[in-house]
């Protein structure tokens, strides 16, 4: 695909419609500078001195970052919330993401906590950051019945006013996030109507959960959980691939790090894109959510698989090259990275 033709597609994602339903949380960086390293008098352990916070919304807010990159012009997020300081800074970085984002569909509940990362880093001069152990916010319970079929609701009246939805789950512990069986029973039902708009699901951990929509995973993804566990070592990955696509009808996205992505749908022969080579130093967080965002625009103004998966490597690449922080790709950064 040309930048012409990247142009030529993006020029029409301005009046796309897209909802995203999934786990959004609060990426919280905190810089410390290690020149300002103390010993605590109480416990006589290290203190890391904190001189910048940074927050921004994470998970399923990174993808909706990516599309406010791009330019579509109108997101839904369909997810939760704690009321706790947390959740007032999520709160706030979605408000702020832009006029765009319409936040009627996004709940905010004492029931849950705010999923939050903390990410200490440490800033040296004339260095990439250095990001240390992470401090973990999750819910450790079930999500209630009664979040579960608000966010029914939401996405029964925005089905049919939407181009795409995006559905990422980014929880480890099955049922405690916004995907939970009921959500997923919706999403089914919704994908079998008539008319029904492009889904796209992403998954780390229950892929093998989804009902019959397009899915992006990566390799270990795959073979963890897509992949029959009986299949005879000897059977190539492409073919494994493929016949998962197959049984499941469903187009079926695999990102491969280094080697690119590919393509199987029934009824269609594989197709596959490598990656852009690396340009120095890379941080591969957020990579992933790129590509998500990119796929679902590219394909909901018509592109062909191909075509959205070199758009997707191509903000891939992008993303990977800017250090200490979740990246974005804009529509100038994409098409600066083709021919």
């Amino acid at each position: 695909m040309t930048s012409g033709r990247f142009q030529e597609l993006a020029a029409r994602y301005a009046s796309l419609r897209i909802a995203i339903v999934g786990d959004f949380c609060l990426d919280r960086y905190l810089e410390i500078d290690p020149g300002r390293s103390e010993t605590s008098i109480e416990t006589g352990l290290e203190v890391r001195n904190v001189v910048n916070v940074r927050s921004q919304p994470g998970g399923s807010g990174t993808i909706l970052n990516n599309l406010i990159a791009l330019g579509v012009g109108s997101l839904t997020p369909v997810g939760f919330s704690g009321k706790d300081g947390e959740g007032a800074e999520l709160i706030h970085g979605l408000e702020s993401a832009g006029a765009q984002v319409d936040l009627s569909h996004f709940i905010q509940t004492e029931h849950r906590r705010t999923f939050t990362y903390a990410k200490p880093l440490l800033m040296r001069e004339g260095l990439p950051p250095e990001e240390l152990n992470r401090l973990d916010f999750k819910n450790w319970t079930k999500t209630p019945a009664s979040i579960s079929g608000d966010l029914c609701d939401s996405l029964r009246s925005l089905a049919g006013e939407t181009d795409a939805i995006i559905v990422l789950d980014q929880v480890d512990e099955p049922e405690t996030g916004v995907i939970t069986s009921e959500v997923l029973d919706c999403l089914d039902e919704i994908a079998a109507t008539e008319g029904a708009p492009l889904i796209l699901g992403d998954s780390r951990d229950a892929i093998d959960r989804f009902p019959p929509v397009s899915l992006k995973v990566n390799d270990e993804e795959f073979r963890r959980k897509l992949a029959p566990s009986s299949t005879p070592t000897n059977i190539p990955f492409l073919e494994q691939i493929h016949s998962v696509a197959e049984s499941r009808s469903c187009r079926l996205f695999v990102t491969l790090g280094p080697d690119g992505i590919l393509c199987c749908a029934p009824n269609a022969n594989p197709e596959s894109i490598p990656a852009h080579p690396v340009r120095g130093d890379i941080d591969i967080v957020g990579a992933g959510d790129a590509v998500t965002a990119n796929l679902t625009a590219a394909l909901a103004a018509a592109a062909t698989n191909r075509e959205a998966m070199v758009a997707a490597m191509a903000a891939a690449s992008v993303v990977i090259h800017k250090l200490g922080t979740t990246g974005t790709a804009t529509l100038a950064e994409i098409s600066a990275l083709l021919p």
